[in-house]
């Protein structure tokens, strides 16, 4: 009978297991590290009984194959505490010959090194082992490398966005390879701010009543994360706030302006703070009261005025030290018709306080010092350096015969030495290219007790295993010299920026501000990242880095990325009125439609995405001061068409009739005009290449107008066709060289010198490829990422009373009646509106077009002898 344990481990993992085996009678029971197998039982009844001899880690050679049996290999590794019915058996006796005998081994020794005591995999990662080597299993623990030291995330939303993430939920690890876990946060980036929003548990506004000095409320609030995560998020970033609304009814905040707080709220340091959001620290006051504009001037908050009807006190909370808020207090709600309800919102930071973070040195003997690198089992450093210089020295850390240093041999090389008592380890990368061109390059370099590596940029990783013998702790006893050496030799001309020791940031820029030969900051951000900004948009510098600038770009977002796009109903329009007669010249970015005096060398850039399905229809119309314009239409036949007239006489007809364009996909159209040569780019193939005779003159552009044209007087009877329906579907990133009319709709209507009429509605594109775009319906906002609801009627969303439902049988009685009225408008609308398009048709085609345009408008059969027409 033989039995084999089903409890599947790995055993050969060079530690110490216990195996315990019971036989009684026929029955067989196998307990591997206190975990029992199921009991084997041995159908034949047969009885088990133990001999007088037991053979441990295999048979001697003497013994027939009946007396013992090798069924694999002998046992090679060490046994101890050896127990045979329940006796222990002393090994030192079986060495001395009075117990049992041995051979080929040693007795009281084990030669095989516990190497996972101490664990050395960091951040929970677990250890096994093999004769000569540990290893580390980081499953699950969101660090990575040979000892679970690396963190797999990002240290700031600021990181995330400079690798070209947009918003959305991600989880930064405040202190890279520190102590600290990663946690989630909400990575707000926009065009000017990054925000890190950090939620609770409790966003929705609360009710609270019955609450008194003997028996207060409070509620805790839980954001995922230690106070030490949230702490160093805070810390690292430049500003923070946090918005609290007390709505209130008989209900006191502060009880000012002497009294004691009848309601607070705890931070961070687990004190009482009993001011409220928009005042400072150590100020009982709210915000209405800094401006003295409280209900009651005799309270500084509207709640301390004690009223019989809702009101509420709101502001920002934004002292870093007392942030977040954990808890809140409220015992003034028990007497008659006293009711509150109050709300925290989200913790908001932004600012990344390190990751720009940058020092320049301009001489050669400057450097800045830092208390000792402690680093013995494991040390990653990282930071961002640019230089011209031919070599130096990035930093240095020394020991009395160990050391660490990290330089830039030579243009295209960096070096990284280290040694811990066994002689230098030298780790060199080249690059292809040189190092020293003054652009931004990253430098990672890592050692612990398994491996040391170094990476520059996105080059191959150069790594070397560490000797299994000898010493492996790193002693060093010397300041941390950055930028420069001790002995002054071989110093750094650059700069350096966001300076990382262990998940530690290094306050660079303070430092230099008392130090000789090294300045704070460093400029020329754009020279390294400006790709990143896209569509158009200018790279802008700033002290602590750089954003991306999209206001003569159609596309907007943190990298003039994200499209601006808007829905047309039947008749919308959304016209462009230049404040001067607007010439089309040089490519001069203004952000105003000034006129140009030098025409000479004119451009014009004409840029769209559109998703339709009507055919005919008008997509855009660029009206001249004089008789001349420029027409983009959809043919009845899907075609593409281009009109553009230069004079009376002459009309210029480009189309591209490739395929159906109105067929609810999203198309791209580019018309490019350098001097008198004209291009047509559609969905990114070059349609159509054209000369203008010299006699050709460009003129004075008056307007542009997307959709459905209002101004028909004088119309070509073409693009009149195309505009009888206007037309339907989406329009996205319009451009019109340095103008965004469609943008300038949507974001600067009232500013900038743009008139809509008709359902404009902001959406997106995409969206509408697979939907119908003839059935446009209004899309409506979402409301806003943690569900933050409209607190000026504090209880509406929050507390359902009778009141809340008669409101709501009253509401839905007043929408059936509009209802009713809102049809029956439409109808007489339409029979009015039908009325008035027939007296208009006969008012502006009595000659040029015959009755049946009325039935079956086909723009490819009427053709004018003074046009010229150019297919593809």
């Amino acid at each position: 009978m033989k039995r084999v344990s089903t409890l599947r481990r790995d055993l050969n993992d060079g530690l110490w297991h216990s195996v315990s085996i019971n036989a009684r009678r026929n029955r067989i029971t196998l307990t591997l590290d206190n975990d029992a197998a199921s009991p084997a039982q041995d159908t034949s009844r047969m009885q088990i009984y133990s001999g007088n001899r037991y053979y441990f880690g295999g048979c001697p050679d003497n013994l027939t194959d009946s007396q013992c049996l090798n069924p694999i290999k002998a046992f090679q590794g060490c046994m101890r505490l050896i127990f045979i019915d329940n006796q222990p058996k002393d090994l030192i006796s079986v060495q001395q010959g009075s117990l049992g005998n041995f051979s080929d081994l040693h007795i009281d020794l084990c030669s095989i090194k516990d190497r996972c005591l101490p664990n050395h995999c960091e951040h929970g990662g677990s250890c096994s082992q093999s004769w000569t080597a540990f290893y580390c299993n980081c499953s699950g623990t969101g660090y990575v490398g040979a000892t679970c030291h690396d963190s797999l995330y990002e240290q700031s939303c600021e990181v995330y966005r400079h690798r070209g993430n947009t918003a959305g939920f991600f989880y930064i690890d405040s202190d890279g390879s520190g102590p600290l876990g990663p946690f989630r946060v909400f990575c707000n980036i926009t065009e000017d701010k990054i925000w890190t929003l950090m939620q609770h548990n409790n966003t929705e506004l609360t009710r609270v009543r019955g609450a008194n000095p003997e028996k207060p409320y409070s509620m805790t609030l839980d954001y995922g994360g230690s106070l030490e995560q949230l702490g160093a998020v805070i810390d690292g970033s430049e500003y923070c706030e946090q918005e609290v609304a007390y709505h209130c009814r008989r209900s006191r905040l502060l009880n000012t302006p002497d009294g004691t707080p009848l309601t607070w709220w705890i931070g961070r340091s687990n004190e009482r703070q009993p001011y409220w959001g928009g005042a400072p620290p150590g100020v009982q006051q709210c915000d209405c009261g800094l401006d003295e504009s409280c209900l009651d001037v005799r309270h500084f908050c509207n709640c301390d005025a004690d009223k019989d009807e809702w009101t509420n006190d709101t502001g920002f909370l934004s002292f870093k030290d007392h942030l977040p808020v954990t808890q809140i207090v409220i015992t003034d709600t028990d007497r008659t018709n006293s009711e509150a309800a109050w709300r925290i919102g989200p913790l908001r930071c932004y600012g990344d306080r390190h990751f720009w973070n940058a020092v320049s040195f301009y001489t050669e003997a400057s450097y800045l010092h830092f208390p000792t690198f402690h680093a013995e089992f494991s040390a990653d450093i990282s930071f961002f350096f640019k230089t011209t210089a031919l070599s130096g020295v990035f930093l240095e850390n020394l020991g009395i015969k160990d050391f660490i240093r990290l330089e830039i041999s030579s243009p295209s090389e960096i070096t990284f030495a280290i040694d811990v008592g066994n002689g230098p380890t030298e780790l060199i990368v080249h690059s292809p290219s040189p190092l020293n061109d003054n652009q931004w390059h990253y430098v990672w370099a890592e050692r612990n007790l398994k491996e040391t590596s170094l990476q520059v940029d996105n080059l191959p990783r150069m790594t070397r295993e560490a000797s299994e013998e000898g010493h492996f702790r790193l002693q060093l006893n010397s300041q941390l010299f950055v930028g420069g050496t001790s002995s002054r030799q071989k110093g750094f001309l650059g700069c350096i920026r966001s300076l990382h020791l262990n998940g530690q940031k290094l306050d660079l820029e303070e430092r230099a501000k008392v130090t000789s030969g090294v300045r704070p900051g460093c400029p020329g951000h754009c020279s390294s990242y400006g790709s990143i900004c896209h569509n158009g948009g200018k790279c802008v510098e700033k002290h602590s880095g750089y954003f991306c600038d999209c206001t003569s770009s159609p596309y907007e977002g943190p990298f003039c990325k994200k499209e601006v796009s808007a829905v047309f109903e039947a008749g919308t329009s959304v016209t462009y009125m230049f404040q001067e007669p607007y010439p089309v010249t040089k490519n001069v970015s203004l952000s105003s439609s000034a006129i140009y005096a030098d025409a000479a060398l004119s451009k014009e850039h004409i840029a769209l995405s559109f998703v339709t399905a009507q055919a005919p229809s008008l997509l855009l119309y660029i009206n001249s001061s004089s008789q001349d314009f420029l027409a983009v239409l959809l043919c009845k036949n899907g075609s593409l068409q281009v009109r553009h007239q230069l004079n009376k006489e002459e009309t210029h007809v480009f189309t591209v009739n490739t395929e159906n364009f109105a067929n609810r996909r999203l198309h791209h159209l580019k018309i490019n005009r350098e001097g008198r040569g004209l291009t047509i780019q559609m969905d990114q193939q070059l349609r159509l290449s054209y000369n203008f005779s010299p006699e050709v003159e460009f003129r004075a552009i008056r307007s542009l107008t997307l959709g459905k044209v209002t101004e028909t007087l004088g119309l070509d009877a073409e693009v009149a066709k195309a505009n009888a329906l206007g037309f339907v579907g989406c329009l996205a990133s319009v451009q019109y060289n340095h103008i965004t009319p469609l943008k300038a709709a949507l974001r600067h209507s009232t500013a900038a010198p743009v008139t809509i009429q008709g359902v404009l509605t902001e959406s997106s594109c995409a969206s509408l490829m697979d939907s119908d775009v003839n059935a446009v319906t209004t899309v409506h906002s979402s409301s806003d990422l943690f569900g933050k609801t409209d607190e000026r009627e504090p209880l509406t969303n929050a507390v359902r009373s009778d009141s809340a439902v008669i409101g709501g049988v009253i509401a839905v009685v007043i929408f059936i009646i509009f209802s009713i009225v809102g049809i029956m408008s439409r109808f007489l609308y339409q029979h009015k509106q039908s009325h008035r398009t027939n007296q208009m048709k006969e008012k502006e085609y009595p000659e040029n077009l015959d009755s049946s345009f009325r039935n079956d408008i086909d723009l490819q059969n009427t053709v004018s002898e003074c046009k010229r027409e150019y297919f593809i």
